[in-house]
């Protein structure tokens, strides 16, 4: 077998490409001593409880005793959490993530009475502390709390939620282990004519061989295992839904979807502008799929036909030094700084790189306030990995900025705003390559990919937004979430965001049993979201002149430094970009057809 179709063991990865955990605990042992402290210093945070409304200073003490828990507790977490992901078969970080979780909800358990209490303090009261010099450091942070004040339930209820985390967070960890662990996946002939075993990590790679027969194989094996298991799944993800319904309706909002998008203080029409204005330019993607289906010469494009690159090109291969370089040329707009900060980073034990038996599937980036920030990647040595590579560089860039500029109350910034600084990173990442292009194939290769990154990013992810929406919107109404039901209902989604020049094949109504964000309900709408914003941000700090590209580098650098110090949407306006209408959507589909057009004459 060919070292690209070996699935390596972890002790069998070389150090280098390995994240260096060592800097945040150098040994277990060093974890628990940290794990012991904590029940400590919950102990002390808790003890402020019916103290809060005797002055400015006391409620300064207490919430200067929470953020030194907090970020002790995320440095614990995260080392747990990170270690079981490098190998999710090693019992002993099971272990350590469980018992890291349990002493989570207790926690929460303990200090379930403070907002109950600051609530219960005079609003006029409470605005007159804030100016004071204890509280003003906090102002923003007690201002939020206040705001969902209506939503905010007495003492003993919110102790009694706070117990039930541990169980509320139980259907994600069924699911990954279930996924990431206990599910096997067949071997299927290659497209070298070796037998090569489906994993996550090289199952969009096997999609994207020119071989169709390999194409189909890995479409069919991935759907018939995940319906080999759809009634635990169908359960699972069912039980998650109605745990959502579940704390929306006992904190008072009228839907899931309204208490989900709170948090962000983002209206729910932002939500509902996304689908409907997605749906509105459907045809622009049927005429993408059409073109796809004419230049790969095919009578019917079928679903494992959308992810192979529509004109056979040579496999560009990147070494992850390669890509290294290539995304830190590309982001040269963002500025010196920048650029040295992340080469920095990326060469230097941020990022653990290729995929291992047991790892955990995809990419993303994490890190506490007081450790870096870290990237699990399953590089492929290939394109679409470097793009990966700069989305999640863009993560960790973000929390990097914003732990340097903001104290530990501001630096977590919101979701809504988490994919913008990943997807600027992408956006200009593509046109560095296009600018280099050397040849009419390569740029046909390139302007192909984009096209897929905004099929996969605003197209899809919209369809999975429109998909959880409706699933929770049942259960709501008391319809059963059975697997036949959410199957049939992806399956007609499928149809209409596909158009009737797909054909969408029977096993394609499973796909939504393979996605792990549902279990981290009404996230996916912000990749499309924070797609259509970046692109609008990646044009102006690409802007011809260079006084007004120098200008968005400052606005956007004050973005990416600025954590939560505003709502989201407002941080979005101060860099030049207003989500609450649809023209950063519209600009978005422009951009698709000029594209797109640029396409249709070169093939």
């Amino acid at each position: 077998m060919s070292e690209n179709t070996k699935l390596r063991l972890r002790s069998e990865i070389e150090d280098k490409y390995k994240w260096n955990l060592e800097k945040i605990y150098p040994t277990n042992e060093a974890w628990e001593e940290d794990y012991a402290r904590l029940a400590d210093l919950g102990d002390a945070a808790a003890a402020f409880a019916g103290t809060l409304a005797q002055s400015p200073a006391q409620l300064a003490a207490a919430l200067k005793a929470q953020d030194e828990l907090g970020m002790l507790l995320e440095k614990v977490y995260v080392y747990a959490s990170m270690r079981q992901d490098e190998d999710n078969n090693q019992p002993l970080y099971q272990g350590m993530r469980s018992r890291i979780e349990t002493l989570y909800v207790q926690i929460s358990s303990q200090l379930a009475w403070f907002e109950p209490e600051l609530l219960a303090i005079p609003a006029a009261q409470l605005e007159e502390w804030l100016a004071t010099e204890e509280l003003a450091p906090y102002a923003i942070a007690i201002r939020h709390t206040t705001r969902m004040r209506d939503h905010i339930l007495s003492d003993k209820e919110e102790a009694i939620l706070a117990k039930t985390g541990e169980m509320a967070g139980a259907f994600d960890t069924v699911y990954s282990l279930l996924t990431d662990a206990d599910m096997s996946f067949p071997h299927i002939t290659n497209e070298h004519g070796e037998s090569e075993q489906l994993t996550h990590g090289n199952y969009i790679r096997l999609l994207r061989s020119h071989d169709r027969r390999v194409r189909e194989a890995a479409f069919t094996a991935e759907y018939e295992t995940y319906d080999s298991l759809k009634n635990t799944i169908s359960a699972t993800y069912a039980a998650s839904v109605k745990k959502d319904c579940f704390y929306a309706e006992v904190r008072g909002y009228e839907s899931a979807l309204a208490a989900s998008l709170d948090g962000d203080n983002v209206p729910v029409s932002v939500y509902e502008n996304l689908i409907a204005t997605i749906r509105a330019n459907l045809p622009l993607y049927h005429r993408y799929l059409a073109l796809r289906k004419k230049v790969m010469g095919l009578d019917e494009l079928h679903m494992y036909d959308v992810y192979v690159p529509m004109v056979k090109a040579e496999r560009i291969p990147y070494s992850y030094d390669q890509a290294i370089d290539t995304v830190i040329e590309a982001l040269a707009p963002l500025g010196e700084e920048y650029c040295a900060t992340l080469k920095a980073g990326l060469t230097g034990g941020w990022v653990d790189v290729y995929e291992n038996k047991g790892k955990t599937s995809g990419a993303y980036s994490g890190g506490a306030y007081l450790t870096d920030p870290y990237i699990l990647l399953n590089f492929q040595n290939d394109l679409n990995s470097t793009f990966t590579l700069a989305h999640e560089g863009g993560h960790s860039m973000h929390s990097y900025l914003s732990k340097k500029h903001q104290p530990y109350t501001y630096a977590g910034y919101r979701i809504f705003v988490a994919e913008v600084a990943s997807t600027v990173n992408e956006n200009l990442l593509i046109h560095h390559l296009l600018k280099k292009a050397k040849s009419n194939a390569e740029r046909v290769q390139l302007l192909n990919h984009y096209l897929e990154e905004f099929r996969a990013t605003v197209f899809r992810q919209t369809m999975f937004a429109e998909f959880e929406k409706t699933a929770h919107e049942w259960a709501e109404a008391g319809k059963p979430l059975t697997e036949e039901a959410l199957s049939a209902y992806y399956h007609q989604l499928n149809k209409d965001y596909f158009g009737e020049g797909v054909v969408s094949d029977p096993l394609i109504a499973k796909e939504w049993m393979r996605i792990p964000h549902f279990y981290r309900a009404f996230y996916v709408y912000k990749y499309s979201t924070g797609f259509c914003a970046a692109t609008a941000l990646a044009a102006a700090l690409l802007d011809e002149d260079p006084a007004k590209a120098a200008e968005a580098q400052q606005r956007y650098l004050n973005f990416l430094s600025a954590g939560c110090t505003k709502d989201p949407i407002d941080l979005l306006k101060d860099a030049g970009v207003d989500m609450t209408g649809t023209e950063p959507l519209q600009k978005a589909f422009d951009s698709f057809n000029a594209m797109l057009s640029e396409l249709e004459k070169l093939v």
